[in-house]
């Protein structure tokens, strides 16, 4: 006990002088454990909601979904157990606005029953949502009334019927704010749906059935039951339990996403925390020289600074996790335009301590290895500075601490991205850019020190040799500096990569508006129609929408009760919309088989390649299609690589000529509008004459696909900010750190006679080399990773502006140069022997 006490005063008194540069030790884990801390907390409280709210979210007990009517016995079946139902009929349409005279593609849900059972379809007013149906009115999404400058009263044509607008539609359960933004719904009564003309033959539509039952009712062992019969009828079932798993997998990207961001924030502190300890010790060496003199042992000093560490990691822990604790209740704003959920703001006691936990580890790990230095300082330090102590060549403690530490950051990378590989790629990325990092320190300060010539300038050579003597911070700065400039640049690459993607409206020639569901007897009438206003038909393809039904002989259910079949179920469950022509296009490429244009005695199809892999399917594969109730035989006999970022119509699958001309089908047309005003009248003139074709103005999509990534890049960027801040911490930290190590060598250059210019030049060189080496490296790498995941992952051309990565490498390399200048002010401006006194 009396050995602490005199611990305890000893770190004490020796801190008083040292509290600034500890202060900086401490905001390196400040900003990564409130990152930490706010991310657990707002994933914690998103999975509990998902589970609280997913009945209000699902609006029912049981929702039967199809393309078709659900057959009168199946309704009878389900209905029997039921206490309430209600159906809807959903489909994309041309709605017209005559006050605004405005047209645009929506979603229209023709609702009847008192859908939603649980929570409500929020309007304004409140009590539209309810009598709509009775006053044969419309709902009109709160994005299409503000588009159109619409109000309440005013009315909207839908196919040949006008509605008067009941209500402004806020919010529909289980959908988010950026779905409706992409697809805004409109809804109507089910009852007036046929006299809208809208349903005809081939119209492509979405049947949804809602079921209420009795409070205690097992809807598990029930639909168990109706299972069988569900799935021979071709319908999809979605429970309350369905729910919440689905909502879980949808959000696991974003889980994800935010963990990684966590973790790049800690890795950043960790090695904030390594230099500041590392550059601490080195300048503590003296004291502990003393202490040794005066009877101290190695241990006991170790000890001393190491309860200092201690003091500080818990401090920075405790403020951390407070921060992430008030920070947590920004994220669900940030990201209530991708949620269907209200996101609570609960402080989860089991987060608050793992995140102090978390602060404490890493500030015990990452500064033990050049605390543990102290141990082995000779007392003949206080003699001669020089003096290099007898140490051990492997020290097993170091050794010890370093292993320990890997452990650590990969069980944490673990932890956070929930996969044993995914963290392993992450730990070998991270890796490999730090061993790049420090080789490229190591080599800066080799070609310095072997080939800097003697015939620069004076300021230049003593810039330079700053980079490589001894107690430099060439390793440590260009290590935080280029770890955290790679990490945020490559975050600012794919972000621009991405964008540039999806601006294809605006280039010339390129087509912008497609007209679908266009019927067999209005094909040339449509086509009569584009020309007179001088619309080029670019593109005119049928389309056939069918389902798989077996696979090799065996049926879709057989397949999906088969847990060793390695057939893909979500490629059983779809939809697929398909085409047939004799020849390929300029967008598909051979990827293996045989392509044949007209049909054979055996009917050969072509997938598109990674469809067919992802599908476990391949060539020789005899795969079932039912088309409306027809089933159609046929092999893959071919694949294709196909590039669907074209604007065209592209397909998964192709049917060669001879086969499905007269099967129920739709067309689509492909053109290119000059300018807005012949897009409009087109519409216009469209909508009166075909009610039923539906148009996608792809200017329009362009427009609102900026909006949700103006959303998502702001989401991105919110989140970045923790890396951000926490890398320029570090980077201001591993800065100003690195001045109490010039502190005497300026101090003697004052005193010898170096002006104020002089000096400044000096650092100015120093600190101008290690920022563009670091940010040049950093930049590299970054654009590595972008190639990598454009590549890999996105299957893009990676394509990088050349302003993006050098305004990268200038914005960081003038950021060190200013703090570094800013931070030798008290040199310059004071007198030698009170800066001695004062920094000493």
């Amino acid at each position: 006990m009396q050995l602490f006490v005199w611990l305890w005063r000893m770190a004490w008194r020796d801190s008083r002088r040292s509290r600034g540069k500890l202060l900086l030790f401490l905001s390196s884990i400040v900003l990564g454990i409130a990152a930490l801390v706010a991310i657990n907390s707002f994933n914690r409280n998103l999975r509990q909601d998902i589970d609280e709210q997913a009945k209000e979210l699902l609006g029912a007990d049981l929702v039967i979904s199809g393309s078709r009517p659900l057959p009168d016995s199946l309704m009878r079946l389900v209905a029997t157990e039921a206490a309430q139902q209600a159906s809807e009929c959903s489909f994309a349409s041309m709605v017209y606005f005559p006050k605004a005279k405005g047209i645009r593609l929506v979603q229209v849900r023709a609702l009847g029953g008192e859908f939603p059972f649980y929570g409500q379809i929020e309007t304004q007013p409140a009590a539209a949502a309810r009598r709509f149906q009775q006053q044969s009115a419309a709902l009109v999404d709160n994005t299409l009334m503000l588009q159109f400058a619409a109000s309440i009263g005013d009315t909207v044509t839908v196919g040949k019927l006008r509605f008067p607008i009941a209500g402004n539609l806020q919010q529909v359960p289980g959908q988010s704010g950026i779905v409706g933004t992409v697809a805004a719904p409109v809804y109507i009564p089910i009852a007036l749906l046929d006299s809208t003309g809208l349903v005809q033959k081939g119209s492509r539509l979405n049947y949804r059935y809602y079921f209420k039952f009795a409070e205690g009712t097992d809807v598990e062992s029930l639909l168990k039951k109706w299972e069988a019969s569900i799935d021979n009828a071709g319908f999809n079932v979605e429970t309350v339990e369905s729910r919440k798993q689905s909502l879980g997998r949808a959000f696991e990207n974003l889980n994800r996403f935010l963990n990684l961001v966590a973790f790049v924030a800690l890795l950043l502190g960790c090695v904030g925390v390594a230099s500041a300890v590392h550059v601490y010790v080195a300048e503590k060496i003296p004291s502990v020289a003393v202490l040794r003199c005066m009877g101290a042992t190695g241990r006991e000093a170790f000890l001393i600074y190491l309860l200092q560490i201690l003091l500080m990691g818990a401090a920075g822990a405790v403020i951390g996790t407070s921060l992430g604790a008030a920070l947590q209740s920004l994220l669900p704003v940030v990201f209530r335009n991708f949620l269907p959920v209200e996101v609570s703001t609960r402080l989860i006691p089991e987060v608050l301590w793992g995140g102090m936990a978390a602060g404490v580890l890493i500030a015990l790990l990452f500064a033990l290895p050049p605390l543990l230095r102290v141990r082995n300082v000779s007392p003949l330090r206080t003699l001669r500075s020089s003096y290099e102590e007898d140490s051990k060549k492997w020290d097993w403690a170091v050794i010890a601490v370093y292993l320990l530490t890997a452990l650590f950051v990969a069980g944490f990378a673990r932890l956070q991205v929930r996969s044993w590989v995914e963290a392993a790629m992450f730990m070998v990325g991270v890796a490999v850019a730090i061993i790049l990092l420090a080789a490229t320190a190591y080599l800066l300060m080799w070609l310095l020190r072997k080939f800097a010539s003697l015939s620069l300038p004076y300021v230049w050579r003593q810039g330079f040799a700053n980079l490589y003597r001894p107690n430099n911070q060439t390793l440590a700065l260009i290590l935080s500096i280029g770890l955290g400039t790679a990490l945020i640049a490559t975050l600012f690459f794919m972000q621009d990569l991405l964008l540039s993607q999806v601006q294809f409206a605006g280039r010339e020639n390129q087509p912008n508006m497609v007209l679908f569901d266009i019927q067999n007897s209005q094909r040339d009438d449509v086509n009569r129609l584009a020309k007179q206003f001088n619309l080029p038909l670019l593109q005119q393809v049928p389309i056939v929408t069918m389902r798989v039904s077996a696979v090799n002989g065996r049926s879709v259910q057989a397949i999906k009760a088969d847990s060793t079949s390695k057939i893909a179920s979500w490629a059983l469950d779809r939809e697929y919309r398909v085409t047939y022509r004799d020849s390929l296009i300029d967008s598909e490429r051979d990827a293996g088989g045989k392509w044949r244009g007209k049909a054979e005695d055996t009917v050969f199809v072509s997938f598109d390649a990674p469809y067919a892999n992802r599908m476990g399917v391949r060539i020789g594969d005899r795969i079932t299609f039912d088309v409306q109730g027809k089933r159609i035989e046929t092999v893959i006999g071919h694949l294709r690589k196909v590039d669907f970022s074209r604007v065209q119509t592209n397909f998964v699958v192709l049917f060669p000529a001879g086969v499905l001309e007269n099967a129920p089908q739709f067309h689509v047309l492909v053109t290119r509008v000059p300018d807005e005003k012949v897009s409009a009248r087109f519409q216009q003139a469209l909508v009166q004459q075909f009610p039923t074709v539906s148009v996608v103005d792809l200017g329009l999509i362009l427009k609102t696909v900026d909006e949700v990534l103006d959303q998502v890049s702001f989401a991105i960027r919110f989140m970045a900010m923790f890396s951000i801040l926490t890398g320029l911490l570090v980077l201001a930290g591993s800065v100003i750190i690195s001045r109490y190590q010039r502190m005497k060598e300026s101090v003697l250059l004052r005193t010898l006679g170096a002006v104020r210019r002089q000096i400044l030049q000096i650092n100015a060189v120093e600190y101008l080399s290690i920022g563009l080496i670091a940010s040049l490296t950093g930049v590299l790498l970054a654009l590595a990773a972008a190639w990598a995941l454009s590549y890999f992952s996105f299957e893009i051309i990676f394509a990088p502006k050349l302003l993006l990565p050098l305004a990268t490498v200038g914005s960081i390399t003038a950021l060190t140069l200013l703090i570094g200048l800013w931070n030798s002010r008290s040199v310059i401006n004071r007198p030698p022997l009170e800066v001695l006194r004062s920094e000493t």
